[in-house]
Protein backbone atom coordinates (compact mmCIF):
# COMPACT_ATOMS: atom_id res chain seq x y z
CA UNK A 1 0.00 0.00 0.00
CA UNK A 2 2.78 2.42 0.93
CA UNK A 3 4.68 1.58 -2.28
CA UNK A 4 1.54 2.26 -4.34
CA UNK A 5 1.07 5.64 -2.66
CA UNK A 6 4.71 6.50 -3.37
CA UNK A 7 4.18 5.63 -7.01
CA UNK A 8 1.18 7.95 -7.15
CA UNK A 9 2.62 10.94 -5.32
CA UNK A 10 6.41 10.75 -5.74
CA UNK A 11 8.39 11.65 -8.83
CA UNK A 12 9.75 8.82 -10.95
CA UNK A 13 11.91 9.80 -13.92
CA UNK A 14 11.03 6.52 -15.65
CA UNK A 15 7.29 7.24 -15.64
CA UNK A 16 6.68 10.96 -16.20
CA UNK A 17 3.08 12.17 -16.15
CA UNK A 18 2.43 12.48 -19.90
CA UNK A 19 -0.80 12.53 -21.87
CA UNK A 20 -0.31 9.09 -23.38
CA UNK A 21 -0.12 7.22 -20.07
CA UNK A 22 -3.25 5.73 -18.57
CA UNK A 23 -2.13 7.15 -15.22
CA UNK A 24 -2.57 10.65 -16.66
CA UNK A 25 -6.18 10.00 -17.55
CA UNK A 26 -6.83 8.78 -14.00
CA UNK A 27 -5.16 11.97 -12.77
CA UNK A 28 -7.29 14.09 -15.09
CA UNK A 29 -10.48 12.34 -13.97
CA UNK A 30 -9.69 13.18 -10.34
CA UNK A 31 -8.86 16.77 -11.35
CA UNK A 32 -12.23 17.14 -13.06
CA UNK A 33 -14.13 15.65 -10.09
CA UNK A 34 -12.78 18.29 -7.73
CA UNK A 35 -12.97 20.94 -10.46
CA UNK A 36 -16.73 20.36 -10.55
CA UNK A 37 -16.85 21.47 -6.91
CA UNK A 38 -14.97 24.75 -7.33
CA UNK A 39 -15.46 25.91 -10.93
CA UNK A 40 -18.13 28.47 -10.01
CA UNK A 41 -15.81 30.24 -7.56
CA UNK A 42 -13.20 31.77 -9.81
CA UNK A 43 -10.52 32.65 -7.18
CA UNK A 44 -10.76 29.17 -5.67
CA UNK A 45 -10.80 27.58 -9.13
CA UNK A 46 -7.61 29.41 -10.11
CA UNK A 47 -5.82 28.43 -6.90
CA UNK A 48 -6.94 24.82 -7.31
CA UNK A 49 -5.77 24.57 -10.93
CA UNK A 50 -2.45 26.22 -10.05
CA UNK A 51 -1.81 23.63 -7.33
CA UNK A 52 -2.85 20.83 -9.65
CA UNK A 53 -0.53 22.18 -12.36
CA UNK A 54 2.40 22.38 -9.95
CA UNK A 55 1.79 18.77 -8.94
CA UNK A 56 1.68 17.80 -12.61
CA UNK A 57 5.02 19.52 -13.19
CA UNK A 58 6.52 17.81 -10.14
CA UNK A 59 5.44 14.41 -11.49
CA UNK A 60 6.97 15.32 -14.86
CA UNK A 61 10.10 17.25 -13.86
CA UNK A 62 10.79 16.43 -10.20
CA UNK A 63 12.60 19.01 -8.11
CA UNK A 64 12.72 21.42 -11.05
CA UNK A 65 9.35 22.41 -9.59
CA UNK A 66 11.38 24.69 -7.31
CA UNK A 67 12.85 26.43 -10.35
CA UNK A 68 9.40 26.93 -11.90
CA UNK A 69 8.10 28.38 -8.64
CA UNK A 70 11.14 30.69 -8.43
CA UNK A 71 10.53 32.08 -11.94
CA UNK A 72 6.82 32.58 -11.18
CA UNK A 73 7.42 34.47 -7.93
CA UNK A 74 10.22 36.66 -9.31
CA UNK A 75 8.31 37.78 -12.41
CA UNK A 76 5.03 38.24 -10.54
CA UNK A 77 6.56 40.85 -8.25
CA UNK A 78 8.69 42.43 -10.98
CA UNK A 79 5.56 42.81 -13.11
CA UNK A 80 3.91 44.75 -10.29
CA UNK A 81 7.05 46.84 -9.81
CA UNK A 82 7.15 47.78 -13.50
CA UNK A 83 3.48 48.77 -13.49
CA UNK A 84 3.76 50.98 -10.40
CA UNK A 85 7.10 52.58 -11.33
CA UNK A 86 6.61 56.20 -12.43
CA UNK A 87 9.94 56.82 -14.14
CA UNK A 88 10.79 55.26 -17.49
CA UNK A 89 14.30 54.45 -16.29
CA UNK A 90 12.90 52.57 -13.31
CA UNK A 91 10.60 50.53 -15.54
CA UNK A 92 13.55 49.74 -17.81
CA UNK A 93 15.68 48.70 -14.86
CA UNK A 94 12.99 46.28 -13.61
CA UNK A 95 12.56 44.88 -17.12
CA UNK A 96 16.32 44.38 -17.43
CA UNK A 97 16.42 42.60 -14.08
CA UNK A 98 13.61 40.24 -15.10
CA UNK A 99 15.12 39.39 -18.48
CA UNK A 100 18.54 38.91 -16.91
CA UNK A 101 17.21 36.45 -14.34
CA UNK A 102 14.98 34.44 -16.67
CA UNK A 103 17.49 34.29 -19.54
CA UNK A 104 20.26 33.36 -17.08
CA UNK A 105 18.12 30.50 -15.80
CA UNK A 106 17.46 29.38 -19.37
CA UNK A 107 21.12 29.67 -20.36
CA UNK A 108 22.40 27.87 -17.25
CA UNK A 109 20.19 24.83 -17.63
CA UNK A 110 20.00 24.63 -21.42
CA UNK A 111 23.45 25.73 -22.55
CA UNK A 112 25.59 24.53 -19.64
CA UNK A 113 27.54 21.95 -21.60
CA UNK A 114 28.18 24.45 -24.41
CA UNK A 115 29.63 27.04 -22.02
CA UNK A 116 31.76 24.47 -20.18
CA UNK A 117 33.20 22.96 -23.37
CA UNK A 118 33.88 26.44 -24.78
CA UNK A 119 35.79 27.56 -21.69
CA UNK A 120 37.80 24.33 -21.69
CA UNK A 121 38.62 24.74 -25.40
CA UNK A 122 39.62 28.40 -25.18
CA UNK A 123 41.49 28.30 -21.86
CA UNK A 124 42.79 24.73 -21.84
CA UNK A 125 40.97 23.97 -18.59
CA UNK A 126 39.23 20.74 -17.54
CA UNK A 127 36.06 21.97 -15.87
CA UNK A 128 33.32 19.39 -15.44
CA UNK A 129 29.57 19.85 -15.26
CA UNK A 130 28.15 18.84 -11.88
CA UNK A 131 24.42 18.73 -11.42
CA UNK A 132 23.86 19.45 -7.76
CA UNK A 133 20.10 19.36 -8.28
CA UNK A 134 20.40 15.80 -9.60
CA UNK A 135 22.53 14.85 -6.59
CA UNK A 136 19.88 16.22 -4.22
CA UNK A 137 17.12 14.45 -6.14
CA UNK A 138 19.02 11.17 -5.97
CA UNK A 139 19.48 11.62 -2.24
CA UNK A 140 15.95 12.78 -1.38
CA UNK A 141 13.81 10.95 -3.93
CA UNK A 142 15.88 7.88 -4.72
CA UNK A 143 16.28 8.80 -8.40
CA UNK A 144 19.28 7.82 -10.49
CA UNK A 145 20.17 10.95 -12.44
CA UNK A 146 23.63 11.35 -13.94
CA UNK A 147 25.18 14.12 -11.84
CA UNK A 148 27.67 14.79 -14.63
CA UNK A 149 25.01 16.23 -16.89
CA UNK A 150 22.63 19.14 -16.43
CA UNK A 151 19.37 17.94 -17.93
CA UNK A 152 17.24 20.94 -18.92
CA UNK A 153 14.02 21.22 -16.93
CA UNK A 154 11.06 19.90 -18.90
CA UNK A 155 9.45 22.70 -20.93
CA UNK A 156 11.83 25.40 -19.67
CA UNK A 157 11.89 27.23 -23.02
CA UNK A 158 8.09 27.36 -23.07
CA UNK A 159 7.45 28.75 -19.59
CA UNK A 160 10.40 31.17 -19.81
CA UNK A 161 9.03 32.61 -23.06
CA UNK A 162 5.59 32.97 -21.45
CA UNK A 163 6.97 34.91 -18.49
CA UNK A 164 9.07 37.07 -20.81
CA UNK A 165 6.07 38.00 -22.95
CA UNK A 166 4.11 38.91 -19.80
CA UNK A 167 6.85 41.17 -18.46
CA UNK A 168 7.46 42.83 -21.84
CA UNK A 169 3.73 43.46 -22.38
CA UNK A 170 3.44 45.02 -18.91
CA UNK A 171 6.49 47.18 -19.67
CA UNK A 172 5.00 48.31 -22.99
CA UNK A 173 1.73 49.21 -21.29
CA UNK A 174 -0.20 46.64 -23.33
CA UNK A 175 -1.23 44.66 -20.25
CA UNK A 176 -2.10 45.31 -16.62
CA UNK A 177 -0.36 42.91 -14.24
CA UNK A 178 -2.39 40.42 -12.23
CA UNK A 179 -2.63 41.21 -8.53
CA UNK A 180 -2.83 37.68 -7.14
CA UNK A 181 0.16 35.33 -7.17
CA UNK A 182 -2.11 32.32 -7.69
CA UNK A 183 -3.57 33.84 -10.85
CA UNK A 184 -0.14 34.50 -12.32
CA UNK A 185 1.13 31.09 -11.25
CA UNK A 186 -1.87 29.48 -12.91
CA UNK A 187 -1.23 31.38 -16.16
CA UNK A 188 2.43 30.29 -16.31
CA UNK A 189 1.97 26.67 -15.21
CA UNK A 190 -1.44 25.60 -16.61
CA UNK A 191 -0.71 21.90 -16.99
CA UNK A 192 -2.16 21.06 -20.44
CA UNK A 193 0.31 23.36 -22.22
CA UNK A 194 3.04 23.72 -19.60
CA UNK A 195 5.74 21.41 -20.94
CA UNK A 196 5.36 21.58 -24.74
CA UNK A 197 3.15 24.52 -25.59
CA UNK A 198 1.51 26.17 -27.26
CA UNK A 199 3.21 29.29 -25.87
CA UNK A 200 0.30 31.27 -24.44
CA UNK A 201 0.29 35.08 -24.37
CA UNK A 202 -0.86 36.74 -21.17
CA UNK A 203 -3.17 39.01 -23.16
CA UNK A 204 -4.92 35.91 -24.54
CA UNK A 205 -5.15 33.84 -21.38
CA UNK A 206 -5.31 36.08 -18.31
CA UNK A 207 -8.73 37.59 -19.20
CA UNK A 208 -10.09 34.02 -19.16
CA UNK A 209 -9.13 33.69 -15.49
CA UNK A 210 -11.91 36.08 -14.54
CA UNK A 211 -14.67 34.70 -16.77
CA UNK A 212 -17.36 32.28 -15.66
CA UNK A 213 -16.92 28.66 -16.69
CA UNK A 214 -18.63 27.90 -19.98
CA UNK A 215 -18.69 24.70 -22.01
CA UNK A 216 -21.26 24.33 -24.77
CA UNK A 217 -22.29 21.05 -26.35
CA UNK A 218 -20.29 21.98 -29.44
CA UNK A 219 -17.20 22.83 -27.40
CA UNK A 220 -17.46 19.54 -25.52
CA UNK A 221 -17.60 17.65 -28.81
CA UNK A 222 -14.67 19.65 -30.15
CA UNK A 223 -12.60 18.93 -27.02
CA UNK A 224 -13.15 15.16 -27.27
CA UNK A 225 -12.40 15.26 -31.00
CA UNK A 226 -9.11 17.12 -30.43
CA UNK A 227 -8.01 14.67 -27.73
CA UNK A 228 -8.77 11.65 -29.92
CA UNK A 229 -7.06 13.26 -32.91
CA UNK A 230 -3.98 13.94 -30.81
CA UNK A 231 -3.82 10.34 -29.59
CA UNK A 232 -4.10 9.00 -33.15
CA UNK A 233 -1.37 11.37 -34.38
CA UNK A 234 1.03 10.65 -31.54
CA UNK A 235 0.58 6.92 -30.87
CA UNK A 236 -0.93 5.36 -33.98
CA UNK A 237 1.15 7.27 -36.53
CA UNK A 238 4.13 9.05 -34.95
CA UNK A 239 5.34 6.47 -32.44
CA UNK A 240 4.74 3.53 -34.78
CA UNK A 241 6.87 4.81 -37.64
CA UNK A 242 9.51 6.10 -35.19
CA UNK A 243 9.98 2.75 -33.47
CA UNK A 244 9.87 0.67 -36.63
CA UNK A 245 12.01 2.79 -38.95
CA UNK A 246 13.08 6.32 -38.01
CA UNK A 247 14.94 5.71 -34.73
CA UNK A 248 16.86 2.77 -36.22
CA UNK A 249 17.95 4.68 -39.32
CA UNK A 250 19.09 7.84 -37.53
CA UNK A 251 20.95 5.82 -34.88
CA UNK A 252 23.19 4.23 -37.53
CA UNK A 253 22.63 5.54 -41.09
CA UNK A 254 25.47 3.52 -42.65
CA UNK A 255 23.76 0.25 -41.70
CA UNK A 256 20.83 1.06 -43.99
CA UNK A 257 20.48 1.71 -47.70
CA UNK A 258 20.00 5.19 -49.12
CA UNK A 259 16.35 4.29 -49.77
CA UNK A 260 15.80 3.45 -46.10
CA UNK A 261 17.58 6.64 -45.05
CA UNK A 262 15.43 8.71 -47.38
CA UNK A 263 12.23 7.03 -46.16
CA UNK A 264 13.41 7.58 -42.58
CA UNK A 265 13.82 11.28 -43.35
CA UNK A 266 10.35 11.56 -44.90
CA UNK A 267 9.03 9.54 -41.99
CA UNK A 268 10.61 11.94 -39.52
CA UNK A 269 8.90 14.91 -41.15
CA UNK A 270 5.61 13.14 -40.51
CA UNK A 271 6.58 11.95 -37.04
CA UNK A 272 7.68 15.35 -35.70
CA UNK A 273 4.46 16.89 -36.99
CA UNK A 274 2.24 14.14 -35.55
CA UNK A 275 4.13 14.15 -32.25
CA UNK A 276 4.13 17.90 -31.67
CA UNK A 277 0.76 18.78 -33.17
CA UNK A 278 -0.71 15.70 -31.46
CA UNK A 279 0.44 17.07 -28.10
CA UNK A 280 -1.04 20.50 -28.77
CA UNK A 281 -4.30 18.97 -30.03
CA UNK A 282 -4.64 17.15 -26.70
CA UNK A 283 -3.61 20.25 -24.76
CA UNK A 284 -6.27 22.33 -26.52
CA UNK A 285 -8.91 19.67 -25.90
CA UNK A 286 -8.05 19.23 -22.21
CA UNK A 287 -8.03 22.99 -21.62
CA UNK A 288 -11.38 23.35 -23.39
CA UNK A 289 -12.98 20.78 -21.06
CA UNK A 290 -12.04 23.13 -18.21
CA UNK A 291 -13.44 26.15 -20.03
CA UNK A 292 -10.15 27.64 -21.28
CA UNK A 293 -9.20 28.35 -24.88
CA UNK A 294 -5.62 27.81 -26.06
CA UNK A 295 -4.40 29.21 -29.41
CA UNK A 296 -4.03 27.15 -32.56
CA UNK A 297 -0.45 25.98 -32.99
CA UNK A 298 -0.52 24.16 -36.35
CA UNK A 299 -2.40 24.77 -39.57
CA UNK A 300 -1.60 21.96 -42.04
CA UNK A 301 2.03 23.14 -42.42
CA UNK A 302 2.86 20.75 -45.26
CA UNK A 303 0.32 22.53 -47.44
CA UNK A 304 2.59 25.60 -47.40
CA UNK A 305 3.68 26.95 -50.79
CA UNK A 306 6.82 28.66 -49.48
CA UNK A 307 9.20 28.50 -46.54
CA UNK A 308 7.79 31.75 -45.16
CA UNK A 309 4.25 30.39 -45.32
CA UNK A 310 5.41 27.18 -43.64
CA UNK A 311 6.53 29.14 -40.59
CA UNK A 312 3.14 30.82 -40.43
CA UNK A 313 1.58 27.36 -40.19
CA UNK A 314 4.13 25.49 -38.03
CA UNK A 315 4.52 26.07 -34.26
CA UNK A 316 2.49 29.24 -34.72
CA UNK A 317 2.81 30.32 -31.09
CA UNK A 318 6.64 30.32 -31.32
CA UNK A 319 6.72 31.92 -34.79
CA UNK A 320 4.44 34.78 -33.71
CA UNK A 321 6.39 35.16 -30.44
CA UNK A 322 9.66 35.54 -32.37
CA UNK A 323 7.99 37.97 -34.77
CA UNK A 324 6.49 40.19 -32.05
CA UNK A 325 9.34 40.14 -29.53
CA UNK A 326 12.37 39.73 -31.78
CA UNK A 327 11.82 40.44 -35.50
CA UNK A 328 9.69 43.60 -35.11
CA UNK A 329 11.88 45.11 -32.30
CA UNK A 330 14.85 44.57 -34.61
CA UNK A 331 13.09 46.72 -37.16
CA UNK A 332 11.24 44.05 -39.12
CA UNK A 333 10.90 45.05 -42.77
CA UNK A 334 11.54 48.71 -41.93
CA UNK A 335 15.29 48.28 -41.56
CA UNK A 336 17.86 47.60 -38.87
CA UNK A 337 17.80 48.93 -35.31
CA UNK A 338 20.39 48.97 -32.51
CA UNK A 339 18.77 45.75 -31.27
CA UNK A 340 19.63 44.15 -34.64
CA UNK A 341 23.33 44.86 -34.23
CA UNK A 342 23.35 43.79 -30.59
CA UNK A 343 21.63 40.49 -31.46
CA UNK A 344 23.89 39.94 -34.46
CA UNK A 345 27.00 40.54 -32.33
CA UNK A 346 25.82 38.11 -29.66
CA UNK A 347 24.99 35.48 -32.27
CA UNK A 348 28.40 35.82 -33.95
CA UNK A 349 30.08 35.48 -30.56
CA UNK A 350 28.14 32.24 -30.04
CA UNK A 351 29.28 31.01 -33.46
CA UNK A 352 32.91 31.84 -32.63
CA UNK A 353 32.65 30.04 -29.30
CA UNK A 354 30.99 27.01 -30.85
CA UNK A 355 33.75 26.76 -33.45
CA UNK A 356 36.54 27.41 -30.94
CA UNK A 357 38.27 29.51 -33.65
CA UNK A 358 39.06 32.91 -32.14
CA UNK A 359 40.44 34.18 -35.46
CA UNK A 360 36.86 34.23 -36.76
CA UNK A 361 36.09 37.22 -34.50
CA UNK A 362 38.09 39.78 -36.54
CA UNK A 363 36.84 38.15 -39.77
CA UNK A 364 33.22 38.67 -38.73
CA UNK A 365 34.02 42.18 -37.52
CA UNK A 366 35.52 43.02 -40.94
CA UNK A 367 32.48 41.65 -42.78
CA UNK A 368 30.16 43.67 -40.55
CA UNK A 369 32.24 46.83 -41.13
CA UNK A 370 32.28 46.33 -44.92
CA UNK A 371 28.54 45.67 -44.99
CA UNK A 372 27.95 48.76 -42.86
CA UNK A 373 29.89 50.90 -45.34
CA UNK A 374 27.83 49.57 -48.26
CA UNK A 375 24.61 50.21 -46.34
CA UNK A 376 25.73 53.77 -45.66
CA UNK A 377 26.60 54.44 -49.31
CA UNK A 378 23.56 52.78 -50.89
CA UNK A 379 20.22 53.42 -49.08
CA UNK A 380 18.27 50.90 -51.22
CA UNK A 381 20.85 48.24 -50.41
CA UNK A 382 20.63 49.20 -46.73
CA UNK A 383 16.89 48.55 -46.46
CA UNK A 384 17.08 45.29 -48.40
CA UNK A 385 20.05 43.83 -46.54
CA UNK A 386 18.89 44.96 -43.10
CA UNK A 387 15.47 43.39 -43.59
CA UNK A 388 17.06 40.12 -44.67
CA UNK A 389 19.47 40.28 -41.72
CA UNK A 390 16.47 40.64 -39.39
CA UNK A 391 14.86 37.58 -40.96
CA UNK A 392 18.04 35.50 -40.78
CA UNK A 393 18.67 36.58 -37.20
CA UNK A 394 15.16 35.58 -36.16
CA UNK A 395 15.50 32.12 -37.71
CA UNK A 396 18.99 31.57 -36.32
CA UNK A 397 17.87 32.52 -32.82
CA UNK A 398 14.87 30.23 -33.33
CA UNK A 399 17.39 27.48 -34.03
CA UNK A 400 19.36 28.31 -30.89
CA UNK A 401 16.08 28.21 -28.91
CA UNK A 402 16.13 24.47 -29.57
CA UNK A 403 19.71 24.09 -28.33
CA UNK A 404 23.28 25.42 -28.59
CA UNK A 405 24.89 23.27 -31.26
CA UNK A 406 26.00 23.54 -34.86
CA UNK A 407 23.15 21.21 -35.80
CA UNK A 408 20.47 23.66 -34.68
CA UNK A 409 22.35 26.68 -36.03
CA UNK A 410 22.58 25.07 -39.48
CA UNK A 411 18.92 24.05 -39.32
CA UNK A 412 17.81 27.56 -38.34
CA UNK A 413 20.14 29.15 -40.89
CA UNK A 414 18.83 26.98 -43.74
CA UNK A 415 15.24 27.86 -42.88
CA UNK A 416 16.17 31.54 -42.76
CA UNK A 417 17.90 31.21 -46.12
CA UNK A 418 14.78 29.55 -47.50
CA UNK A 419 12.65 32.50 -46.42
CA UNK A 420 15.08 35.08 -47.83
CA UNK A 421 15.58 33.30 -51.17
CA UNK A 422 11.83 32.96 -51.66
CA UNK A 423 11.37 36.69 -50.95
CA UNK A 424 13.78 37.45 -53.78
CA UNK A 425 12.44 34.75 -56.12
CA UNK A 426 8.80 35.79 -55.90
CA UNK A 427 9.68 39.19 -57.33
CA UNK A 428 10.69 37.60 -60.63
CA UNK A 429 8.77 34.32 -60.63
CA UNK A 430 6.30 34.05 -63.55
CA UNK A 431 4.21 31.58 -61.51
CA UNK A 432 3.86 33.60 -58.31
CA UNK A 433 0.28 34.70 -59.02
CA UNK A 434 -0.77 31.46 -60.72
CA UNK A 435 -3.51 29.39 -59.09
CA UNK A 436 -3.22 26.52 -61.56
CA UNK A 437 -3.12 23.15 -59.82
CA UNK A 438 0.25 22.28 -61.36
CA UNK A 439 1.86 25.50 -60.04
CA UNK A 440 0.33 24.95 -56.61
CA UNK A 441 1.51 21.32 -56.55
CA UNK A 442 5.03 22.34 -57.55
CA UNK A 443 5.27 25.03 -54.87
CA UNK A 444 4.06 22.64 -52.14
CA UNK A 445 6.38 19.88 -53.43
CA UNK A 446 9.47 22.11 -53.37
CA UNK A 447 8.64 23.58 -49.94
CA UNK A 448 7.90 20.21 -48.34
CA UNK A 449 11.11 18.64 -49.67
CA UNK A 450 13.21 21.62 -48.60
CA UNK A 451 11.77 21.55 -45.07
CA UNK A 452 12.32 17.78 -44.92
CA UNK A 453 15.93 18.21 -46.09
CA UNK A 454 16.68 20.72 -43.32
CA UNK A 455 15.48 18.19 -40.74
CA UNK A 456 18.61 16.13 -41.34
CA UNK A 457 20.28 18.57 -38.93
CA UNK A 458 17.29 18.84 -36.59
CA UNK A 459 17.01 15.08 -36.02
CA UNK A 460 20.55 13.90 -36.69
CA UNK A 461 22.40 12.59 -33.62
CA UNK A 462 25.75 14.02 -34.74
CA UNK A 463 27.30 16.00 -37.56
CA UNK A 464 28.94 12.81 -38.80
CA UNK A 465 25.55 11.10 -38.76
CA UNK A 466 24.07 13.76 -41.06
CA UNK A 467 27.00 13.32 -43.47
CA UNK A 468 26.57 9.54 -43.40
CA UNK A 469 22.85 9.85 -44.14
CA UNK A 470 23.39 12.13 -47.13
CA UNK A 471 26.20 9.89 -48.44
CA UNK A 472 23.98 6.83 -48.23
CA UNK A 473 21.21 8.57 -50.17
CA UNK A 474 23.62 9.91 -52.79
CA UNK A 475 25.94 6.92 -53.26
CA UNK A 476 24.31 3.81 -51.85
CA UNK A 477 20.61 4.16 -52.63
CA UNK A 478 20.09 0.45 -53.21
CA UNK A 479 17.66 0.54 -56.12
CA UNK A 480 17.78 -3.24 -56.46
CA UNK A 481 16.63 -3.71 -52.88
CA UNK A 482 13.68 -1.29 -53.10
CA UNK A 483 11.01 -3.95 -53.88
CA UNK A 484 12.17 -6.07 -50.95
CA UNK A 485 12.22 -2.99 -48.70
CA UNK A 486 8.66 -2.13 -49.70
CA UNK A 487 7.55 -5.59 -48.61
CA UNK A 488 9.63 -5.56 -45.44
CA UNK A 489 8.38 -2.15 -44.26
CA UNK A 490 4.89 -2.33 -45.75
CA UNK A 491 3.15 -1.54 -42.45
CA UNK A 492 5.36 1.49 -41.85
CA UNK A 493 4.87 2.81 -45.37
CA UNK A 494 1.12 2.21 -45.14
CA UNK A 495 0.94 4.27 -41.92
CA UNK A 496 3.12 6.98 -43.48
CA UNK A 497 0.87 7.11 -46.54
CA UNK A 498 -2.20 7.32 -44.32
CA UNK A 499 -0.66 10.15 -42.30
CA UNK A 500 0.27 12.23 -45.33
CA UNK A 501 -3.05 11.62 -47.07
CA UNK A 502 -4.96 12.73 -43.97
CA UNK A 503 -2.75 15.80 -43.75
CA UNK A 504 -3.25 16.82 -47.37
CA UNK A 505 -7.01 16.24 -47.45
CA UNK A 506 -9.02 19.40 -48.01
CA UNK A 507 -10.19 21.49 -45.07
CA UNK A 508 -13.78 21.09 -46.23
CA UNK A 509 -13.57 17.29 -46.12
CA UNK A 510 -11.92 17.17 -42.68
CA UNK A 511 -14.22 19.81 -41.20
CA UNK A 512 -17.26 17.89 -42.45
CA UNK A 513 -16.31 14.77 -40.50
CA UNK A 514 -15.24 16.77 -37.46
CA UNK A 515 -18.61 18.53 -37.40
CA UNK A 516 -20.39 15.19 -37.74
CA UNK A 517 -18.57 13.93 -34.64
CA UNK A 518 -19.38 17.12 -32.74
CA UNK A 519 -23.07 16.84 -33.68
CA UNK A 520 -23.28 13.11 -32.88
CA UNK A 521 -25.28 12.05 -29.79
CA UNK A 522 -23.39 11.32 -26.57
CA UNK A 523 -23.68 7.54 -26.88
CA UNK A 524 -22.11 7.70 -30.37
CA UNK A 525 -19.22 9.81 -29.05
CA UNK A 526 -18.63 7.25 -26.29
CA UNK A 527 -18.61 4.32 -28.74
CA UNK A 528 -16.31 6.10 -31.22
CA UNK A 529 -13.96 7.18 -28.42
CA UNK A 530 -13.77 3.64 -27.03
CA UNK A 531 -13.01 2.18 -30.47
CA UNK A 532 -10.33 4.81 -31.22
CA UNK A 533 -8.63 4.36 -27.85
CA UNK A 534 -8.68 0.56 -28.20
CA UNK A 535 -7.18 0.65 -31.71
CA UNK A 536 -4.57 3.25 -30.77
CA UNK A 537 -3.26 1.39 -27.74
CA UNK A 538 -3.36 -1.97 -29.55
CA UNK A 539 -1.03 -0.48 -32.16
CA UNK A 540 1.75 0.08 -29.62
CA UNK A 541 4.71 -2.21 -30.23
CA UNK A 542 6.91 -0.95 -27.40
CA UNK A 543 6.84 1.31 -24.37
CA UNK A 544 5.35 4.79 -24.58
CA UNK A 545 7.66 7.35 -26.16
CA UNK A 546 8.17 10.83 -24.67
CA UNK A 547 7.03 13.79 -26.72
CA UNK A 548 9.84 15.17 -28.89
CA UNK A 549 9.44 18.77 -27.71
CA UNK A 550 9.72 17.86 -24.01
CA UNK A 551 13.49 18.27 -24.47
CA UNK A 552 13.06 21.92 -25.46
Amino acid sequence: MIDQLKQIFLFNSETPLIFTRLYFWGFFLVVMVFFSLVYKRKPMRNVYLWLVSMFFYYKTGGLFLILLFFVIVIDFFIGLAIYHARLKNAKTAWLTLSLTITLSVLAFFKYDLFFTETINTLLGTNFEVINHGAAWSNLLLGTHFDIGKLLPPVGISFFVFQTMSYIIDVYRGDLKPVTRLADYGFFVSFFPQLVAGPIVRASQFIPQLYKDFSLSREEFGMAIFMILRGLVKKLFIGDFIALNLIDRVFANPVSYTGFENLMGLYGYSLQVYCDFSGYTDMAIGLALLMGFHLPENFNSPYKAKSCGEFWKRWHISLSTWLKDYLYIPMGGNRGASPFTYISLSVLLIVVVLLSGKLYLAPVFAGIMLFTGILMKLFPAFRLNISTNINLMMTMLIGGLWHGASWMFIIWGGLNGLGVVVYKLWRKISPWEQSNHWAATFWKIFITFNFITFTRIWFRGESMQGTVDLMNQVAHNFGWAQVPAMLLSYWKVFAIMALGYVLHWLSYAFKNKWMNRFIAAPLYAKIIISAVVVFVVYQSLSAGLQPFIYFQF
